[in-house]
């Protein structure tokens, strides 16, 4: 027999935040989120509440936990958009296609009671948190912004009516070979001829207090037609500030200015951290927090996070200016590589940066949507 139920108590809370932990218990390729971030979901102080309507569910067969799903209104996108669209997030289930028709089809009623007329996904609050379902490189580790899951996902997202409506794409760069030193050659020219320079401060906390508002100013401009893409707020931008001090080094971060100090473009990276966080669930136990602090002191890995170019400097190879300092961290001692994580497949701006390294394509994650008439 199997029964979904809206998460409403601790008891269900519980549950539903470890039934992946024990799901993929094991598994080397599945990165835990952080479980203290995942458990402010529920709070009424959660920093998406004020522009989302959010539901959570869980599955039992025959009274054992089966499987999750959450649906969430988006309400600053679906405006933006012009769109009614509910979004789904955080499915995860045991092999069991009747028990993922359960899950859809709850969440798919509480979407129509919502008036939504569409569902998409997996897609979160905001395209800062993990999206997209692996359906390519289930060999390769998930980095602690990817999702991870096995492959019959992907079937029975799609025996339930789903299509594609985007892919991503996720690589892993390092120097080529013979690499002369020509991106630093480049990022030079561009910089003496548009009279530009990096910005500099002395640690992480003085870069973002000197460049925070700038930073965010300009990811609102060029991400502003980004799929899944919503404008910050002032809760987003110090969580997101909260969530860099603790793993940004100014060694792995950018930002270029002209000559009156407007920041025009940005890019950043972060020592990857999901070897760290693997063995303790996602949990900063003294144990994890220890590898963690490791890790970003040595970082054998790069994530590159987000890259920012102002639209009225696209096409003027700026991006040059990005790669070069990429160079520069990956000559680091110990790293071995850099991560992209996901980019749109057609984003063909950030694609073609990448073909300036030896690149390997290593994940394909895609996004669902069904129409609801």
């Amino acid at each position: 027999m199997i029964t979904v139920e809206q998460v409403t108590t601790k008891r269900q809370q519980k549950e539903f935040l470890e039934f992946p932990l024990k799901l993929y218990k094991g598994n080397p390729c599945y990165t835990p989120a952080l479980y203290m971030d995942e458990k402010k979901m529920f709070r009424n102080d959660f920093v998406y509440n004020d522009m989302c309507e959010h539901v959570y569910f869980n599955a039992y067969k025959d009274g054992v936990m089966a499987g999750r799903i959450s649906g969430i209104v988006q309400r600053a996108a679906n405006k933006k958009n012009n769109q009614r669209r509910c979004r789904f997030i955080r499915f995860d289930v045991i092999n069991d296609f009747e028990v993922a028709k359960k899950l859809f089809d709850t969440v798919e009623a509480w979407a129509r009671a919502q008036g939504m007329t569409e569902v998409v996904g997996p897609l979160s609050f905001s395209d800062l948190e993990r999206e997209g379902l692996l359906i390519g490189g289930y060999e390769y580790p998930a980095t602690f912004e990817e999702t991870y899951n096995f492959p019959y996902y992907g079937e029975f997202i799609e025996r339930l009516g789903y299509h594609k409506e985007v892919d991503w794409t996720s690589s892993r760069l390092r120097l080529a070979k013979d690499y002369n030193g020509e991106l630093e050659q480049m990022a030079d020219y561009v910089l003496r001829r548009y009279n530009l320079h990096l910005a500099t401060a002395r640690n992480t906390k003085e870069y973002l207090a000197k460049y925070s508002d700038a930073f965010f100013e300009l990811l609102d401009k060029s991400y502003e037609n980004i799929y899944g893409s919503v404008p910050f707020t002032d809760a987003m931008k110090k969580l997101m500030m909260d969530n860099f001090s603790l793993i940004l080094s100014k060694e792995n971060l950018i930002i270029v200015l002209d000559e009156n100090e407007k920041m025009i473009c940005m890019g950043l990276a972060f020592p990857a951290i999901g070897d760290a966080l693997r063995p303790s669930g996602g949990r900063l136990t003294p144990g994890a927090l220890i590898r963690v602090l490791r890790a970003i002191k040595h970082p054998k890995v790069l994530d590159l996070g987000l890259v920012g170019v102002d639209p009225e400097w696209l096409n003027r190879g700026i991006s040059v200016v990005i790669s070069a300092a990429m160079v520069k961290m990956l000559k680091m001692p110990g790293v071995l590589y850099a991560e992209t994580n996901m980019n749109l497949e057609d984003n063909y701006a950030i694609q073609n940066q990448w073909k300036r390294f030896d690149e390997q394509k290593i994940k394909l994650h895609r996004c669902y949507v069904k129409n609801l008439g």
